[in-house]
């Protein structure tokens, strides 16, 4: 049976595309504020990185069964990605957009972790491959991100750490 596979696979890739529709929307509004963009080398590649995820697993995981657990799993992290967009609201965007003299934001997630959306991401990246029974494919694509990750994770930390907003 092949349609819940392209069911939870055209989900994820629609809330890509509407992701990247508010992204764009919330960079402009923030550079219209007078934001800037910090590290936007790297972007190409993570905009790769995660097409690449994505036709992969179109290619690899259509018609495959779902394995129940790692789809409850994969379906809660849903939840906890809209729970960081909500908190972040207009400031949320896939860039590392810095907007000068705004405060850091300490709630929702963020009153637990630093860096909650990347923890969310990193989850999502192996748990939805774990889900169609794809453990090596799991396992390439969430080290090549844990290596992108460094890279973005370091750039915002300087980029927040020179705009005097890190604690």
């Amino acid at each position: 049976m092949m349609w819940p596979s392209i069911a939870l696979l055209t989900f994820v890739t629609a809330q890509r595309l509407a992701e990247l529709v508010i992204a764009r929307r919330n960079t402009m509004a923030l550079l219209a504020k007078g934001a800037c963009e910090i590290a936007p080398d790297h972007y190409p590649y993570i905009v790769a990185l995660h097409t690449a995820w994505l036709i992969g697993l179109w290619v690899l995981a259509t018609g495959q069964p779902i394995q129940l657990f790692w789809f409850g799993l994969f379906m809660l992290l849903q939840v906890l990605r809209l729970w960081v967009l909500a908190t972040l609201g207009e400031r949320w965007t896939t860039r590392i957009i810095i907007l000068p003299g705004a405060p850091l934001i300490e709630g929702g997630p963020y009153r637990f972790f630093k860096h909650p959306n990347y923890m969310i991401v990193t989850a999502e990246i192996a748990t939805l491959p774990l889900a169609f029974g794809m453990p090596f494919y799991a396992l390439v694509f969430s080290l090549l991100n844990a290596a992108m990750l460094t890279i973005r994770i370091r750039a915002e930390n300087a980029a927040l750490k020179s705009a005097m907003i890190l604690k």
